[in-house]
């Protein structure tokens, strides 16, 4: 028997591909196929079963094109009602694969769907559990992301979760190995640990969610400071449960490339989306104006989810040279599939024909020190609200890059103002968009928050400036 985490650090997510004796299973796939059917033909072992722990909001399943491409079965927990064929697995069915077990454990409350997959070794001993969403390290899976029916609520989910867990999980083994579909930096939950695996027990002396004293305090603990699922979720959950385009056709479309006149036809048509992948040190010294950049060396695909509000924009790529098929793929993840190509040559090219470049004003920290004057000038703080409230600039408003299209209203565009983040891979993004929507009397901040940190400029706390305040 074998167990091999494939772990995704832009979406936080963990896949699983699991082999016995000529067999194999795979769990919560991504959408992109062929890292799983490499290992198939490397392992010489034939794939049995496709598990998907619910429906996922945070990224696009690969269980179909999977299933397509091997004929393998997919399986999801009770509940489960997709436009497709598929095994409904009732609670505590068992399945084979070469000489293990794995037993669905249908549990509730992240989603109605939810099941975790209870694996039994060789010789029949509990000995692993891909939990899902249901049962995060440090954390559970957040109850508000279900598709919405008139009757529950998120503190109805969030009973259901209660007893998912504390009927049916927290009593198995604690030399159990947890395999969760999350780690920290997603947003299906609020307090996840870095790893990526731990023992049951561990989980059961340390996880806040499981050392609640009642339902109700558990019901409080896990809604409280929930923040608003990224935009793109509830059409993820559609797209997994009726179907979506090849991931194949995806990549064929978004790799055609454009040279230079037809780019310019294709840009100029108002609902298409100039998307530039370059790292923020090389955006803002020059790019094709209206650009919106999201840099590969971030946390790429959610923010694209987050910020992009329509999965069905045309969106044309500006990418690093040789990067292009990443960016497509990590698109594709998040369900961005309208993909129409990229400019042959990246932004080079436009460089090049001496076309007209657009430019972010960015300063070092170590000059915005010197400039800065904090009781007059406005400075805009996009890191969360969480990161605001442990330490930023006296009198820096927070508003999150997260809530832009709200806030963008409320900006006076002939009212200069400095913009920073923790280290300028945010700010750069928040900077490429107001430029793009006419908003240029800014100052980009470089090394965001990090990098003022080194200087002497005067910084407070939320507490602390509550303190002051009563």
């Amino acid at each position: 028997m074998k167990i091999e985490q494939i772990y995704t650090g832009c979406l936080a997510q963990g896949a699983y591909y699991i082999t016995s004796n000529g067999e194999a299973a795979i769990i919560d796939p991504l959408r992109e196929t062929k890292p799983y059917l490499d290992r198939l033909e490397r392992d010489n072992v034939k794939l049995k079963y496709i598990f998907e722990t619910h429906f996922h909001a945070d990224f696009v399943s690969g269980h179909l094109d999977l299933q397509k491409n091997t004929n393998a079965s997919i399986v999801y927990g009770t509940n489960a009602n997709p436009d497709f064929e598929c095994i409904i697995a009732k609670d505590e069915q068992l399945f084979t694969i070469g000489n293990i077990t794995i037993k669905a454990i249908h549990t509730p409350g992240h989603t109605l769907e939810s099941t975790c997959y209870l694996l039994k070794d060789e010789n029949g001993k509990d000995t692993a559990l891909f939990s899902g969403d249901t049962l995060f390290l440090g954390d559970v899976g957040r109850p508000d992301l279900a598709q919405k029916t008139n009757e529950m609520t998120q503190e109805d989910l969030a009973g259901m979760l209660y007893d998912s867990l504390y009927t049916k999980i927290i009593g198995l083994s604690d030399d159990i190995t947890v395999y969760p579909a999350h780690g920290a930096g997603s947003a299906c939950g609020k307090n996840m640990m870095k790893e990526t695996v731990d023992t049951l027990g561990n989980q059961k002396k340390m996880n806040y969610a499981l050392n609640q004293p009642h339902k109700k305090a558990f019901i409080e603990a896990i809604t409280d400071g929930l923040l608003p699922p990224p935009n793109y979720f509830g059409m993820n959950v559609i797209r997994n449960k009726k179907g979506y385009e090849s991931f194949e056709n995806v990549l064929k479309n978004g790799l055609k490339e454009w040279n230079l006149n037809e780019f310019e036809i294709i840009a100029e048509k108002n609902e298409t989306l100039i998307l530039d992948t370059r790292n923020s040190a090389d955006f803002y010294q020059g790019f094709i104006p209206q650009s919106i950049n999201i840099g590969l060396n971030g946390d790429f695909a959610p923010w694209v989810g987050a910020l992009i509000v329509n999965l069905e924009q045309p969106i044309i790529l500006v990418t690093p040279i040789g990067k292009e098929e990443e960016t497509i793929t990590r698109l594709a993840r998040v369900g961005f599939d309208n993909q129409i190509g990229h400019l042959k040559g990246g932004f080079e090219t436009w460089k090049e024909a001496k076309k007209e470049i657009d430019m972010i004003h960015r300063i070092t920290a170590e000059q915005f020190v010197n400039e800065v004057k904090i009781e007059e000038n406005k400075i805009i703080d996009v890191r969360k609200e969480t990161e605001y409230n442990t330490e930023h600039i006296q009198n820096a408003q927070n508003k999150p890059l997260a809530y832009i299209n709200d806030w963008l209203k409320d900006v006076v565009p002939n009212k200069h103002f400095y913009l920073h983040c923790a280290g300028g891979y945010r700010s750069m993004i928040a900077a490429s968009i107001l430029q793009a929507r006419g908003y240029r009397n800014f100052t980009e901040i470089e090394g965001g928050m990090n990098a003022i940190n080194k200087t002497n400029l005067p910084k407070t706390n939320f507490i602390a400036q509550n303190t002051v305040l009563t």
